[in-house]
C-alpha cells in the first residue's frame, strides 16, 4: 500500500476566530476508484479526505530532516473478518500508517488554520476486502486532535 498526501488550508481577510489550541478533524469522505500504475498493473486508489482546524495555527511538520520525528498524521487500519473488525498489524502493513503534513503557517493575526486534507492510498493486492481507518494529528506543539473514523470501505480489484 503506497499513499500520499494532500493538504490546503483557507486564508484571506477574515473576522478573529478564537478556536482550542488542540486540533480538531472531521471525516468527510473517502472514495475508491479503478486504476493502473505505468506497468499496466491494476491497482484501487482510495481517496480521504478531512477537514480540520488549529486554533493556534501550528498543524504541519516544521523540519523535516528528522524525518522519524515528524510524522503527524497517523492511521489504524483495521479489518473486517466474519462481521467484526480487527486491527491490522505489521506483519500485514509492513510498516505503521503515518503521513507528514507540511508546514502551514498564516500571517496576521488571526492565526486559526482551516483547510482540508486529502490522502491517498494504493492498494495493489486483494489483501483486505472490507476495512475502516480511524486517525488523528498532531500539531507542532504536541497536541492531539481528536481521533475519527472511516465508516466501512468495501475493496474490491
Amino acid at each position: 500500500m503506497v499513499a500520499w498526501l494532500i493538504a490546503s488550508w483557507i486564508a484571506g481577510c477574515q473576522k478573529i476566530e478564537s478556536y482550542p489550541p488542540e486540533p480538531y478533524i472531521e471525516y468527510e469522505r473517502f472514495e475508491v476508484r479503478d486504476s493502473t500504475d505505468m506497468l499496466g498493473n491494476q491497482k484501487l486508489i482510495g481517496s480521504l479526505w478531512f477537514y480540520f482546524v488549529d486554533g493556534d495555527g501550528d498543524v504541519g511538520a516544521a523540519d523535516t530532516s528528522d524525518i522519524s520525528s515528524k510524522y503527524n498524521l497517523f492511521f489504524t487500519m483495521f479489518e473486517k473478518i466474519d462481521g467484526e473488525f480487527y486491527q491490522v498489524g505489521l506483519d500485514k502493513l509492513g510498516e505503521p500508517i503515518r503521513f507528514i503534513i507540511p508546514f502551514m503557517e498564516r500571517t496576521g493575526q488571526n492565526k486559526t488554520l482551516k483547510g482540508e486534507i486529502n490522502v491517498e492510498f494504493e492498494y495493489y493486492f486483494n489483501v483486505f476486502d472490507t476495512i475502516r481507518y480511524d486517525f488523528y494529528i498532531i500539531d507542532r506543539a504536541g497536541n492531539y486532535s481528536n481521533m475519527e473514523s472511516t465508516p466501512e470501505l468495501v475493496l474490491e480489484l
